[in-house]
């Protein structure tokens, strides 16, 4: 699939599971404008893949910071669980969300940074189309990056609350 498709893809699904902040971040800072140098904190290129306008925007700014080999891992026990490598393959996870849920939604309470890790945290909400079933989990991420690209991410949930949702 070409890239564009798949950046299409991504950016289709992320609006579809709305990911959105509970509230905002208060030091975060705009997204770096063109032909302007601009320096931003690990937390805040992590809270622009979070806390955009809408989710179309919050997808452009994850696409704008993913190393082409980033790392992702969902957690064990997640419906999606296991390690995926480059954009194309961190994509379909995207679309599995997007064609299985109504109204997926990560919605961020608030980070911790260190050095090159920021952790977001906070709670997983949706409904599994196929059994009409809503659930509620907590949820966090964990964020590597250098020279500020996202190379690694991390997810760790109560993956119970999600695989009771999917059961008849």
């Amino acid at each position: 699939m070409p890239r564009f498709a798949l950046i299409c893809g991504l950016f289709t699904a992320l609006t579809f599971i709305g990911v959105a902040p509970l509230t905002q971040a208060q030091d975060t800072a705009p997204p770096p404008q063109e032909n302007t140098v601009q320096s931003l904190s690990n937390q805040e290129i992590i809270a622009l893949t979070y806390e955009g306008k809408d989710s179309s925007e919050n997808a452009v700014n994850l696409q704008r910071y993913l190393a082409d080999d980033v790392v992702w891992t969902e957690a064990a026990g997640f419906p999606y669980a296991g390690t995926y490598v480059g954009f194309s393959n961190i994509a379909k996870v995207f679309q599995q969300l997007e064609t299985e849920w109504t109204d997926y939604r990560f919605t961020v309470e608030g980070y911790v940074a260190s050095g090159d890790k920021v952790m977001a945290y906070g709670t997983y909400t949706g409904t599994f189309k196929e059994t009409g079933k809503a659930f509620r989990a907590r949820v966090s991420h964990l964020w590597t990056l250098k020279d500020q690209t996202i190379i690694g991410f991390e997810q760790f949930v109560d993956s119970q609350p999600v695989n009771d949702a999917m059961q008849p």
